[in-house]
C-alpha cells in the first residue's frame, strides 16, 4: 500500500522539475533579453510548434518512416543474430567479437560513406537506425538466451525434444524480458539515428528541417523540432513498454503477487 501512494508522487516529482526548469528558461530570457534567434523562450517554442504544425508533422512523417523500418530490420537481425550465437560455438567465436567492435566505429563517421554509396534517398538513413539501434537487442537478447536455467532446457531434451525445441519452448520465452528491455533501448536512440542520417544528407525530415531553420536563423522552429523528436522518442519508448505489458501477462502475474 505505501508503495502505491508513493507512486503518483514518482510521476509528479519529473513534472515539476520540467516545470520549474521551463520557467526559469523563459525568465532568463526575458531579463537577460537574449534574442529570439539565439534562444528562444519557450512560449515562442510552442508557438512555432502550433504554426508550423503542417510542415513539422510533415517532416516527422518522414523521419518516423525511416524509424518504423530501421527498427523493424533490427530486431530481424538481432534475432537472428542472437540466436546463431547461442546455438552455435562457430557464430559466437566468428561473428560476436565483430558485433562488439562494431560499435567503436562512429556512426558519424559512416553517414558520409552511405550517403556516397546510396544517395539521398530512404536507404542511408534506415541503415543508420539498423547500426544504432540492432546492438542493444541483440546484445540483451543473448544474454537472455544464456541466462536460461540449465535444467529446464536438459528436462526438455530428456523428454527427447531437439536443440530447436528447446530454443522455442524454453530459452524464447524467458529471454522476452531481457530482449524487450533491449528494444526499449533501441526505440529510444532510433529518432537519433535517422536524424544522423537526414543531417548528413536528406530531402525531408526532422533533421533535414533542424539544418535548414537553423540555416535561416528560425531558432524557433529548431527548437519546436528538437522538442517534436523527443516526443517521438519517448512515445517510442512507452510503446514497447505497452507491448511489453501485453505479450508477458505471466510477468504482470508475477508482480501483482503479494
Amino acid at each position: 500500500m505505501a508503495h502505491n501512494r508513493l507512486l503518483p508522487r514518482d510521476r509528479i516529482l519529473p513534472l515539476l522539475i520540467l516545470a520549474a526548469a521551463t520557467f526559469g528558461w523563459e525568465l532568463a530570457t526575458d531579463v537577460f533579453q537574449i534574442p529570439r534567434w539565439v534562444l528562444p523562450p519557450p512560449s515562442a517554442v510552442l508557438h512555432a510548434l502550433v504554426r508550423d504544425q503542417q510542415l513539422l508533422l510533415r517532416h516527422l512523417a518522414v523521419t518516423m518512416e525511416e524509424v518504423g523500418l530501421g527498427l523493424m530490420l533490427s530486431v530481424l537481425l538481432a534475432v537472428v543474430l542472437a540466436i546463431g550465437i547461442v546455438s552455435s560455438r562457430l557464430v559466437e567465436r566468428s561473428v560476436y567479437p565483430l558485433v562488439v567492435a562494431s560499435q567503436a566505429v562512429p556512426i558519424v563517421a559512416l553517414a558520409p560513406i552511405l550517403l556516397i554509396w546510396f544517395g539521398y534517398g530512404l536507404t542511408p538513413k534506415v541503415i543508420v537506425v539498423v547500426l544504432v539501434c540492432f546492438f542493444p537487442i541483440a546484445v540483451n537478447l543473448v544474454d537472455g538466451l544464456r541466462g536460461v536455467d540449465r535444467e529446464f532446457v536438459d528436462l526438455v531434451r530428456s523428454l527427447g525434444g531437439t536443440p530447436w525445441q528447446a530454443l522455442r519452448v524454453v530459452r524464447i520465452p524467458a529471454a522476452l524480458p531481457s530482449f524487450f528491455s533491449g528494444l526499449r533501448v533501441a526505440a529510444a536512440v532510433s529518432v537519433i539515428g535517422a536524424l544522423i542520417g537526414e543531417w548528413v544528407g536528406s530531402s525531408a525530415g526532422l533533421g533535414y528541417l533542424m539544418i535548414r531553420a537553423a540555416s535561416q536563423f528560425h531558432t524557433d522552429r529548431v527548437f519546436a523540432a528538437v522538442l517534436l523528436s523527443a516526443i517521438a522518442s519517448i512515445a517510442l519508448f512507452w510503446t514497447v513498454g505497452l507491448l511489453e505489458y501485453v505479450a508477458l501477462p505471466w510477468r504482470r502475474a508475477a508482480k501483482t503477487e503479494p
